[in-house]
């Protein structure tokens, strides 16, 4: 039976769940239902998409409602993905609400959640999912601060807790200038069952693969550099970029790709359920070469199929190379050239048991039901029930 802190009604607000917007369309929908299995009464409202159909759902024993994106074929005010029918929601919701948690900035839904729990004297949490990272705002950094000062600094610096997933993303909060208490609990994920073939099929070639969204922050030109700088003295091995690009990023990859005269690279579209799931499989080597991340859900997805890593240190997974599972290097064409070279030169035995270090890790550390009973023991402190948990900073 569900103990009397977990019993609790949470509702959470996201922008969008494009599986296109990347690692919290997968994330945020996780942890709601996780909080559903640990006893919280949990709800997710979300702005549909353009092409969807607003609706009404249980799925994982949280309810989700999507509502209708208004004047989403209007250029520039369709960016704001504003949405009356949730804005009411959350008006009509949160007098019954115990916490009203928040994923994501710079977008209206983001706004209707920080008005309506200050308006009804709710605890009020805010998870940025990386959106305050140094990279992330120097994309459309203008609009950023109008938004900022006109919109939304007010609930955010009110917010009872902000929520980060990692202690990079916690320094990138501070850096900001938000003193909120910041709980760190990172991402979860779920286990896949181990794979009972070989990766590698005799007489093709052996993969690294990176996988996500093609977008300039990700640094895959980088790693095109360093790929034509090793291709020609590894000519057993293929690079797969997959993932939906954005900003036609990816046309700009093919024409670095051809400037640079490398053969054995293919850019690719986005993969979903079980071609994404063979896209890892297929591959002995995961690549993260990111220039900020706040957490990097495909990493644990690579770690969690039983592959080593390789991750700049744009993102916070030092624990690659204290568990024995991958390689965490400094930035540059160079480093990144050299651990690519290091790691390929290993036999399919090595490689495999550095895999079995990393699924291991995740296993132990990244299981949903702790990140939602340390969720849980945040919501429980906010509303007067327990202490600070140890993982909360107040520094």
């Amino acid at each position: 039976m569900p103990s009397a802190s977990n019993r609790c009604t949470a509702v959470h607000v996201i922008a969008g769940l494009d599986v296109a917007h990347g690692g919290p369309s997968y994330s945020v929908p996780r942890l709601c239902e996780a909080l559903a299995q640990a006893g919280a009464q949990t709800s997710l409202f979300s702005v549909a998409g353009a092409n969807e159909v607003p609706r009404n759902s249980i799925a994982g024993g949280y309810a989700e409602q999507r509502f209708a994106w208004d004047w989403a074929g209007v250029p520039l005010i369709k960016a704001l993905r504003r949405s009356g029918g949730l804005r009411r929601a959350l008006r009509d919701n949160t007098a019954s609400a115990d916490i009203i948690h928040d994923h994501g900035l710079w977008l209206m839904p983001n706004v209707y959640a920080g008005s309506a729990a200050l308006r009804a004297h709710v605890p009020f949490v805010v998870s940025p999912r990386g959106m305050l990272s140094a990279a992330a705002l120097s994309f459309s950094h203008l609009k950023k601060r109008a938004f900022w000062y006109g919109l939304q600094r007010r609930s955010v610096e009110r917010a009872a807790c902000l929520h980060a997933t990692s202690e990079a993303e916690f320094h990138d909060i501070r850096a900001f200038g938000l003193g909120n208490p910041v709980a760190v609990i990172p991402n979860g994920i779920d286990l896949p069952e181990p794979a009972n073939q070989s990766r590698h099929i005799p007489g093709s070639p052996r993969t690294v693969l990176s996988l996500g969204r093609i977008h300039p922050k990700k640094g895959l030109e980088r790693l095109l550099r360093a790929w034509a700088g090793i291709e020609a003295r590894n000519i057993d091995w293929q690079l797969r970029i997959v993932g939906p690009a954005e900003g036609a990023h990816d046309k700009e990859l093919l024409a670095l790709a051809s400037e640079l005269g490398v053969r054995r690279v293919s850019i690719e579209g986005p993969v979903y359920g079980e071609q994404k799931r063979a896209a890892y499989r297929g591959a002995e080597l995961f690549v993260l070469p990111t220039l900020d991340e706040n957490f990097g859900i495909t990493v644990t997805e690579a770690l969690a199929e039983g592959m080593p890593v390789i991750s700049t240190k744009g993102a916070p997974w030092s624990g690659l190379e204290s568990e024995g599972c991958g390689w965490w290097i400094d930035h540059g064409e160079e480093p990144l050239a050299a651990s690519l070279h290091r790691a390929m030169a290993l036999a399919p035995e090595s490689l495999r048991a550095m895999g079995a270090k990393g699924r291991a890790w995740v296993a132990r550390d990244f299981s949903w039901a702790r990140v939602a009973g340390d969720m849980l023991q945040v919501y429980a402190w906010l509303r007067g029930q327990a202490t600070a948990p140890a993982f909360v900073r107040l520094d």
